[in-house]
């Protein structure tokens, strides 16, 4: 059990129409996922990501994002609507993983948008560990065991948690390896928003804020102006 909570609290949570009692815990459920692009991106923010790996689970709370808008962003992998075996799980409908390699050698793992057969996305950039921290360092494999450094970017939180392609299409809404909860006792924060990460290439829509994050927030990968 995440959290302790009373029934007209859970009464509250359900009424949003985005989410579902599974057992001890309310997770986001297709309608949550398959809205503007932009808004699940902020929405993201302060929901914890739950990853379960031979029955233990590691969670994170999700503090950074970037919006990815299928056909008509140059930034995204399905500009033009290019369907290739890399992006065909972009096409699938909004619920499901979508992780790809960087660099030949780092898992970016993003949570699919939209309708089907819109290609849109979230990266998760960045998260801050709650539980299965040591698991987590075990699987960084880092000599530096500074908290701050674990999960503070995509590749980073993908080694801590033990995401690759074996879960790129996975179905966040219905899986039990890898879903998104929401967070029951969340506090108040302020979302800053800035343009997204490496994405020069991209031409005017490299300018576009849709990088959002938790203002002072330590696990955040770069903030603004950075």
């Amino acid at each position: 059990m995440f959290y302790k909570r009373s029934q007209y609290l859970v009464y509250q949570i359900l009424q949003t129409g985005y989410l579902v009692n599974r057992g001890d815990f309310v997770r986001l459920v297709e309608d949550f996922y398959q809205r503007d692009t932009l808004t699940v991106a902020k929405e993201l923010l302060g929901k914890l990501l739950v990853r379960k790996i031979n029955g233990e689970e590691l969670v994170c709370k999700i503090v950074e994002t970037e919006a990815y808008l299928g056909a008509d962003d140059k930034a995204c992998h399905a500009y033009q609507n290019k369907r290739t075996s890399r992006t065909e799980a972009m096409f699938l409908p909004g619920g499901h993983a979508y992780v790809y390699l960087i660099y030949g050698m780092y898992n970016c793992l993003n949570v699919v948008s939209s309708k089907e057969n819109r290609p849109e996305a979230v990266l998760i950039r960045a998260v801050e560990p709650l539980a299965g921290i040591d698991i987590m360092q075990q699987n960084r494999k880092v000599k530096n065991n500074k908290l701050i450094n674990l999960t503070n970017g995509p590749g980073k939180l993908c080694q801590a948690l033990n995401i690759d392609r074996n879960l790129n299409g996975y179905n966040l809404v219905t899986g039990q390896e890898l879903f998104i909860i929401e967070h029951f006792q969340p506090t108040a924060f302020e979302i800053i928003a800035d343009r997204r990460i490496n994405v020069d290439y991209a031409e005017e829509d490299a300018l576009k804020p849709w990088r959002f994050y938790i203002k002072g927030n330590p696990f955040v990968s770069r903030r603004a102006g950075i």
